[in-house]
């Protein structure tokens, strides 16, 4: 059912990917401004409320957001057991990129510029998709492991990279920091004090946002 709130109109959607169909949810304020394609983390999904959170600032600032699920229902109830897709990241990539091209053709979104925002796996996935898919513009990670991207992946990136860790992840804010020093496209580092992996703090995530949102407008403009 397609809703529209403050004049964003919010499309429930299909994806085809490889032998599967991926559920999402697009949503397109007006006259926007480029599209962000979110990449969750293992466990999560479309409804994930730190990623709505996010894609809610960025529809406010004009930007178009695609929630989806990167596995689907099946995959999930599988991975509760076996726990062995979650850090497929080449499976979390291809669909990514499959997710890419279906948006590209969308009447609501097309010639739009893109990016990515990746959290935790979702991270490696979206550096891995921008190595893939040159015409993405920006990419953000939010907690994520691009020490889990493919290396020739890393190396091929092309995108303005901004990389989002809470200053008390220890161990992920020392991957990062290491990740940051292989890569060659342009990548910084903002570290947002007392925060957490999942940045639950008060104000962390409106940081997070804030950042995100700066970030995409300067290079989706």
């Amino acid at each position: 059912m397609i809703q529209t709130i403050d004049g964003v109109q919010t499309i429930p959607v299909q994806i085809p990917a490889v032998g599967v169909m991926l559920e999402g949810d697009l949503a397109v304020p007006p006259d926007a401004r480029g599209a962000v394609l979110f990449a969750h983390g293992s466990g999560s999904g479309r409804f994930s409320e730190r990623n709505r959170a996010v894609a809610a600032t960025l529809q406010a600032a004009g930007f178009a957001t695609l929630l989806f699920d990167l596995l689907t229902a099946a995959e999930e109830r599988e991975e509760r057991y076996t726990r062995h897709l979650r850090f497929d990241i080449d499976l979390l990539i291809g669909r990514l990129v499959a997710a890419t091209e279906w948006i590209e053709r969308r009447p609501e979104t097309v010639g739009l510029k893109l990016g990515y925002f990746g959290a935790s796996t979702g991270g490696a996935a979206a550096l891995g998709a921008a190595a893939e898919r040159p015409e993405v513009a920006a990419v953000v990670s939010r907690g994520g492991r691009p020490d889990l991207t493919p290396d020739a992946s890393l190396f091929a990136v092309q995108a303005p990279t901004l990389l989002i860790v809470g200053g008390d992840d220890r161990q992920v804010l020392a991957l990062n920091r290491r990740t940051m020093a292989r890569m060659r496209a342009p990548v910084a580092l903002e570290i947002v004090p007392g925060a957490t992996h999942l940045f639950e703090e008060p104000g962390a995530l409106d940081q997070v946002a804030r950042l995100a949102r700066e970030w995409f407008e300067t290079y989706l403009r």
